[in-house]
């Protein structure tokens, strides 16, 4: 591809919460179910905490929280070991494949932004805390309806998920795309705009569609205005906290997005 000055050449979108699944539903679900069978209530809030990382990591980091490390100590002896990690998310991963069948839907909007961005010429990658088997559910629901990434990397193609850059540096080798501050990462996860401010691209928050509101469609449909902009004024203020250059309540909101960042690259800024 040829490196033109002062182009935006590539977005690399979310999965769960970004392009499908509304509300990132699938995940959290299959989180409290793992922790449950343990004798563990845990939270939606908890559950969808470390929402971005590599699925194990994301365990681990809830299994840390200290009111869930005390909970387990009263009812099984001692905090949770590397061992009741990895049972686990040996459990997670079935569970989660079964679940995600019923949460492939792509976000209103996507085919529609994605067709926006090959009009551009931007190359399409995309990245994820799933693993590569779960991933092959979820890209060929996407595909049926009109999806198809040019790149899909999944947790175990670095080596180390979300908030490391790593994954968005493989997804410059494998679009043969560069610098890295002609990237866009959009996602709706805290750990997902900070990856891609370690990795130097511009970044966009996902507020309403998200994990950071949790809520489906229908829920989302349901609300006030003044309700809706609460929620979407909390998801704001936490990815802005993260780095985000820009805010959007969901992927549909983008190519609007995008017109504002190819100008300031155009005038030579860069993401900072």
């Amino acid at each position: 591809m040829t490196q033109s000055a002062y182009r935006i050449h590539a977005v690399v979108f979310d999965w769960a919460g970004t392009t499908i699944d509304y509300g990132s539903r699938a995940p959290a679900i299959v989180f409290q179910q793992v922790f449950r069978e343990r004798g563990i209530k845990i939270t939606v809030d908890q559950a969808r905490g470390p929402m971005g990382m590599a699925k194990r990591a994301h365990i681990a980091s809830i299994a840390a929280l200290p009111e869930i490390s005390q909970e387990w100590t009263a009812q099984h002896g001692s905090p949770p070991t590397d061992a009741d990690i990895d049972a686990m998310y040996d459990e997670f991963l079935p569970l989660q494949k079964s679940v995600l069948k019923e949460h492939c839907q792509l976000i209103p909007g996507v085919t529609e932004t994605i067709e926006h961005c090959r009009s551009r010429g931007l190359r399409i990658g995309s990245s994820t805390g799933y693993t590569r088997e779960l991933m092959e559910v979820v890209s060929a629901a996407a595909k049926e309806q009109g999806y198809e990434p040019d790149c899909v990397l999944c947790a175990e193609d670095a080596p180390a998920g979300r908030p490391a850059p790593y994954l968005l540096f493989e997804s410059a080798i494998r679009l043969g795309v560069f610098p890295m501050w002609s990237f866009i990462k959009v996602d709706d996860t805290t750990v997902g705009i900070e990856a891609g401010i370690n990795a130097g691209c511009w970044t966009v928050g996902v507020t309403l569609s998200g994990n950071l509101t949790g809520l489906s469609e229908a829920e989302v449909a349901d609300l006030t205005a003044s309700e809706k902009q609460q929620y979407c004024d909390r998801a704001e203020e936490k990815l802005r906290a993260a780095g985000a250059h820009y805010v959007m309540e969901s992927v549909a909101d983008f190519p609007q997005v995008l017109e504002q960042i190819v100008q300031r690259a155009a005038n030579g800024e860069r993401p900072v």
